[in-house]
């Protein structure tokens, strides 16, 4: 039997989280009282599975989306996490996991708190919780018998490297624990991690560049940054990285100008790659406004570019070819959020956003509407829209999205989106 794409589509305001077949738009299962850490997103597993966070249970849930033709239930697994979730990572295998904590509804970092998760401990799903230090740490798992469970922290930036079984092997009560080893970053302004399991490296975003680090042991081993400057275009820095793992090609969208957030429609932005065989590196405008996150797909990369002037998605044709650089296929309008941020004020603050999502098996891309209950589903293939899907609920802040088709090798990219 030939399975359909599906979509899980979270509304972490209303609390809410439905499983749809693609491109009809039926509900095959629902989640209620579910509120999902949007910050930390959904993270493929193995088994055409995925995780995610519940912030207000405090629970990390293992979906099977499929599981009604496989003779399950939609919920798998449930295990207690610390909450507020920032970050959330697997380790190759998708057994062993890690949840970082961040501000949550706060103004000031104060939760120390990281947990680890094997979902296939002796005993069943087990979890740990112990302390590290404040912040908002990004978190990646370098693989091997014992993985390797990384902090990217801020202020001062540097990589924190813990074996997964001696933190999984810490007594209760939240104790303190030191890192197996440091490694310094030069920046105190990190955001965005990346992984490639298929060589080991770490990636950590941050506004010198794209710094690299490999496991040797329980030590990690300092590689040369890679720098936001590429293609004759400079400047700038990006916030986000994604793995592509059909292309193997890192990605992020540079942001530059203005660095008073009430000029955000002046930001300007960048589609920003590297292909991880050759190590070419590139960039290309998308255009002014606010872009974040980004989407892959089989044949393109998808970025939503919200404006004053009118959103849009623009959709990049992978290469196809050595020594090709991704183009600009298409922009294809999306609809105005009557809740969008405006000018003169910031753009995250008590206003609609867009959640984006695409899998890496198919042509499918699906963008929120946020405060609308819609999601626009379009074709990549075609740049063509398909149809229009709604929801029960508004999907205020812009909700979030994962698409998932059976087999689609998204799990080769290791950490939540």
């Amino acid at each position: 039997m030939t399975l359909p794409p599906r979509l899980l589509a979270a509304d972490q305001v209303a609390g809410r989280v439905s499983v749809l077949d693609l491109p009809d738009g039926r509900e095959r299962a629902v989640l209620t009282g579910r509120h999902l850490a949007e910050h930390a997103g959904f993270l493929a597993l193995p088994g055409d599975r995925a995780a995610f966070v519940d912030d207000r249970a405090g629970e990390l849930l293992v979906l099977s989306p499929y599981a009604a033709e496989r003779g399950g239930g939609l919920v798998e697994t449930a295990v207690p996490v610390a909450v507020p979730a920032e970050h959330l990572a697997a380790d190759p295998a998708g057994r062993r996991l890690a949840v970082t904590t961040g501000l949550g509804r706060n103004w000031s970092t104060w939760s120390d708190l990281l947990t680890v998760v094997d979902l296939d401990g002796p005993r069943g799903p087990d979890a740990v919780r112990v302390r590290t230090r404040t912040g908002e740490p990004g978190v990646t798992l370098l693989g091997g018998p014992d993985p390797l469970v990384v902090l990217r922290h801020r202020e001062p930036g540097e990589l924190a490297a813990y074996r997964h079984g001696r933190l999984l092997a810490t007594p209760a009560a939240c104790p303190p624990v030191e890192p197996d080893h440091r490694l310094p970053l030069p920046d105190d302004d990190g955001h965005g991690d990346a992984h490639d399991p298929a060589t080991g490296r770490l990636f950590a975003a941050a506004g010198s560049g794209v710094h690299r680090a490999r496991r040797d042991g329980d030590r990690l081993v300092a590689e040369p940054p890679l720098p936001w400057a590429a293609g004759g275009r400079s400047g700038g820095r990006g916030y986000y990285l994604r793995l592509d793992p059909v292309r193997r090609m890192l990605w992020s969208c540079v942001r530059g100008g203005p660095a008073d957030p009430e000029s955000w429609p002046e930001w300007t932005n960048d589609a920003w790659w590297h292909r991880l065989d050759t190590g070419a590196t590139g960039r290309l405008d998308l255009g002014p406004g606010l872009v974040f996150r980004l989407a892959v797909a089989a044949r393109h990369t998808a970025f939503a570019r919200v404006h004053p002037d009118g959103d849009e998605l623009v959709l990049l044709a992978a290469p196809t070819a050595p020594g090709e650089d991704p183009r600009i296929t298409a922009r294809l309008p999306l609809p105005a959020m009557s809740g969008a941020p405006r000018r003169g004020s910031t753009p995250w603050d008590g206003v609609q956003r867009r959640a984006i999502a695409a899998s890496p098996g198919g042509s499918l891309v699906a963008v929120t509407r946020g405060g609308h209950g819609e999601i626009h589903l379009f074709d990549a293939d075609r740049a063509e829209q398909v149809t229009t899907l709604r929801t029960p609920t508004p999907l205020d802040e812009g909700g979030h999205l994962a698409l998932l088709t059976p087999g689609d090798g998204a799990t080769a990219d290791p950490v939540g989106r």
